[in-house]
């Protein structure tokens, strides 16, 4: 990197960084309070508003969201006739899965070949930790030359709803000429890119029912219908031959014409195992930017610990279905739920039930933010052009934001690229990227604020 104030004050910030990201890292704040308790997401929240007020944030307040959650607002007054910026990240986290299968405690900040890892390193606590390294930067040299506003969501990974909820009801609080949501990453480490569209996402539970209560298999087996078995088969019909997701009515050709995702380089950051196929068709980028792309979450049904001979009564399963911009999350999810009920066997009883949605975001890419942001780019990865890529994943807040404040400027960056394996086992995040990241984003403001 380039020597230069900001770049300067960043770097000699970052074992400050390390020290607060461990902090953060040790609240357990997964929203879901039938696993976790509630005090470790109320205990992140205050640490990020007090976090805020030390930097000179005033009206900093704990928001209670109608899901139940805390989201943390702050603003941060700049100059007299200053643009307002939106800085956006979210607390919360995912549970960290098989705690046994990570190699350091997952909610314990641990430095190991050059990362950082811990649950919600990258996504995305990284993300708050890079905006006060940002606005710390600036104040340092010169001062933050826009106003700036902070929300902290606290049930993003939950997916419920609460923070668009209460914009929508208090549509005042977030409005700002530019919003940058800090819940992406780069394509790979060291190629600064900008997230340029988003797949929509929704959520089905579906039930399936055949008997009465469970049989012995020996007995009623071969003509007792297994609500298991059926179940299987509903979720099976969901996937073509090749793996392409096929819900009945819903189109699955669209093509990706940005940043090309190299299939060798997708099976490595996936850890695909070897001889194993990818699943669909088209290109990579095709199926994972701008198709739609069936996941079955979870099961209920007997472990296979302390199983026994029976026909199972009821079964059911929670299942994921994200979709390209273009296409209604609601659209998608009456068809998706209309496929469930279409495709059960043996007349079992199915009923389905819509427990979240997200609809899908395209960015314009053309803007004067994305101008400020690649010149900015530019001096944080010095010899690298900024690059547009699409991303897999949902952030239902921004279709909210684009609808509340048509005229803002949306940008998507962070630090959840592919080493990073957010949501899986071992989630980690660079160092490197978290310094580079935040140079560009203070850069951007200074950039955005004479633009």
């Amino acid at each position: 990197m380039s020597s230069n104030p900001v770049a300067e004050t960043v770097a000699s910030l970052m074992p400050r960084a390390r020290a607060e990201l461990a902090e953060l890292v040790a609240f357990q704040s997964v929203a879901d309070f039938d696993q976790y308790p509630k005090s470790e997401s109320e205990g992140a929240a205050n640490w990020i508003a007090d976090a805020l007020r030390a930097e000179g944030f005033t009206d900093v307040a704990l928001l209670d969201t109608p899901d139940g959650t805390q989201s943390v607002y702050g603003y941060l007054p700049g100059p007299e006739g200053a643009k307002t910026v939106l800085l956006y990240a979210h607390y919360d986290v995912q549970p960290p899965l098989d705690e046994a299968g990570w190699t350091s405690p997952p909610f314990e900040l641990t430095e190991r070949d050059g990362r950082w890892y811990g649950r919600g390193a990258a996504d995305c606590k990284g993300g708050l930790i890079m905006h006060l390294l940002a606005l710390r930067a600036l104040k340092a040299d010169g001062g933050v030359p826009v106003n700036v506003k902070v929300i902290a969501e606290g049930s993003e990974e939950q997916g419920t709803g609460g923070l668009e909820r209460y914009a929508e009801e208090h549509p005042e609080l977030l409005t700002a000429d530019t919003i940058v949501i800090g819940d992406t990453g780069n394509f790979r480490v060291g190629l600064p890119t900008v997230t340029s569209t988003l797949r929509g996402m929704t959520l089905v539970r579906v039930q399936v029912d055949t008997l009465g209560g469970n049989l012995h298999s020996g007995q009623f087996g071969g003509a007792a219908p297994d609500a298991l078995a059926a179940l299987i088969r509903v979720l099976d019909s969901l996937r073509a031959e090749d793996g392409s997701t096929t819900v009945d009515g819903l189109s699955g050709d669209s093509v990706w014409d940005g940043l090309a995702y190299e299939e060798e380089q997708f099976r490595k950051d996936a850890k695909v195992l070897d001889g194993v196929e990818l699943i669909g068709s088209g290109t990579v980028a095709d199926r994972i930017w701008a198709r739609p792309a069936v996941t079955v979450l979870g099961i209920d049904c007997p472990p296979v610990v302390g199983a026994t001979p029976s026909v199972q009564a009821g079964a059911r399963a929670l299942v994921s279905l994200r979709v390209p911009p273009g296409v209604d999350a609601g659209e998608a999810t009456k068809l998706l739920q209309a496929h469930l009920e279409a495709h059960t066997p043996w007349g079992a009883r199915v009923s389905t039930e819509q427990i979240g949605q997200g609809q899908a975001f395209r960015a314009d890419t053309t803007s004067p933010a994305y101008r400020a942001m690649a010149d900015a780019m530019a001096v944080a990865y010095p010899g690298q052009d900024m690059q547009y890529a699409g991303q897999g994943g949902s952030i239902p807040l921004c279709n909210t934001l684009a609808a509340l404040y048509p005229q803002a400027e949306i940008l998507l960056i962070g630090l959840s690229e592919p080493e990073a394996q957010i949501h899986a086992l071992n989630e980690s995040v660079s160092p490197e990227e978290l310094e580079r990241l935040s140079v560009a984003e203070a850069l951007f403001l200074r950039n955005y604020a004479t633009d």
